[in-house]
């Protein structure tokens, strides 16, 4: 086990000379072995080891006795030792999540305060070979993403270091034999022989039979996982870039917006991993059930011809398509903040919800403004003059125009947003006639006086 646990180590360059590494240590036969092979190297590489250990305090004295069995053991061997208690339970209850997550989630809590803390510059641990297996064919059981597919790496960035896993090398027989022949008595976990768990009814019931077929089944998954994890880098890599190039991050990354043709012209793959990129950014933390559902409608949205689409996503995360323009944001209230009916000064200005102002002036000569002026006869209309959104079945008129058309219809010929659409300023006169739809169409009353005092209006805009 030695030298293929040091040809690994030196294959993948995974450790340093005069390095802290820091050891995650239960007291069964893998941590057990992981302990005294750094103990036999640490001279060799001028290493600073600590032995770190958890009670998760959930099988009473016996998780106690493992702590102390670790600790005397580090104690035996000159490792400095630290250990701590954790209350898994408390923990699972206040985030209502499952055991095993939650004591994983502690656990690592503690690892990177020890990191930080000893100024580590790597974590072992001591996951093995037939670990590999079993977490790539769980994978396969039961995701669809590739990236998932790929197992346990061998090293990644955590807290101010590494984690490494020189033990993949290795099988669980190897460790096995490696304790006896060095004397090392292990604990044992009883949860680790029940098959409620999902890892241990692979362990147990499915690795054995791959084994018949393929007695070296370890070295080939860790070759298919190193592979993977390789591709899966690069591809994360040029996705990176993808969205760098192409996505628009507002709101302190909790909007993103990008335009979907030129999206579509990088590689399916790409795309894919861009999708999972920005909900990265947008989440604090992945929702459990936030599924490849939700991947399937993101590319059949892109791929639709519908000029105005929506998708939830969990936690009132929206996808909206607005023409070619794709969106995520966070739902809220804010059409209905900022529905308003209001009376319009004049002379004089009108402040709207969202900022923006109209400014109202009388004159005999109005002057010809571009799209965010308007002027009217005051005889042509029926005063006071009111600024509103949009209602159910607005109709506007306009010179030339054969009848009246749908403000709806005019919005879409716009290529206004759906969600811009019922917070969109809108001017009436008193008996409801829509005079301005501002910033898009104008239209003309139906008495026209040509002489006598104008009322001239200049929106400056706000959000709109």
């Amino acid at each position: 086990m030695i030298n293929e646990v040091q040809a690994f180590i030196e294959k993948h360059k995974l450790l340093k000379k005069n390095s802290t590494v820091l050891l995650g240590v239960s007291g069964g036969p893998d941590s057990m072995a992981l302990l005294h092979y750094f103990k036999a190297i640490r001279d060799n590489w001028n290493l600073t080891v600590i032995a770190l250990s958890a009670d998760h305090q959930l099988r009473g004295a016996e998780s106690r006795e493992d702590l102390a069995y670790v600790e005397s053991i580090c104690s035996s061997w000159d490792i400095k030792f630290i250990g701590t208690f954790l209350d898994v339970s408390t923990y699972k209850q206040d985030r209502q999540i499952g055991t095993q997550v939650a004591a994983r989630e502690l656990r690592y809590n503690f690892f990177k305060e020890q990191m930080i803390e000893n100024n580590a510059d790597f974590l072992a641990l001591g996951h093995h070979g037939d670990d590999q297996v079993e977490t790539m064919l769980m994978a396969l059981s039961r995701s669809a993403s590739p990236s998932s597919l790929s197992g346990i790496p061998i090293r990644r960035e955590f807290a101010n270091g590494q984690i490494i896993r020189p033990l993949l090398a290795v099988t669980k027989n190897e460790i096995e034999m490696y304790c006896r022949s060095n004397g090392i008595y292990p604990r044992r976990d009883p949860s680790n022989e029940e098959t409620t768990y999902t890892r241990n009814f692979f362990r147990k019931r499915v690795i054995p039979l791959i084994k018949e077929q393929n007695s070296n089944i370890k070295a080939t998954v860790q070759h298919l996982s190193e592979a993977l994890q390789e591709d899966e880098r690069y591809l994360r890599q040029e996705a990176a870039r993808l969205v760098e190039t192409t996505v628009n991050l507002k709101n302190g990354n909790k909007e993103a917006s990008f335009n979907i043709l030129e999206f579509q012209t990088y590689p399916h793959s790409l795309q894919r991993r861009a999708y999972h990129l920005i909900l990265n950014y947008l989440y604090n933390k992945l929702p459990r059930n936030l599924s490849y559902v939700h991947e399937k409608q993101f590319f059949t949205l892109l791929d639709s011809a519908e000029g105005n689409i929506q998708i939830d996503f969990p936690q009132q995360l929206k996808l909206k398509r607005v023409y070619q323009t794709a969106v995520f944001s966070f739902s809220n209230d804010q059409s209905q903040r900022l529905y308003f009916q209001q009376k319009v000064n004049i002379p004089g200005e009108t402040e709207l919800p969202d900022g923006s102002v109209l400014q109202a002036i009388l004159t005999d000569s109005p002057e010809v403004t571009g799209e965010l002026g308007y002027y009217c006869n005051k005889a042509s209309i029926e005063l006071p003059l009111h600024i509103r959104t949009r209602q159910a079945g607005d109709r506007m008129r306009w010179e030339g125009l054969n009848g009246s058309k749908k403000v709806k219809d005019i919005f879409i010929d716009a290529k206004v947003p759906l969600e811009k659409r019922d917070i969109w300023p809108i001017l009436t006169d008193n008996k409801g006639e829509i005079l301005w739809i501002i910033g898009l169409k104008k239209g003309k009353p139906k008495q026209q006086v040509n002489k006598g005092t104008y009322i001239q209006l200049t929106f400056n805009k706000g959000n709109m």
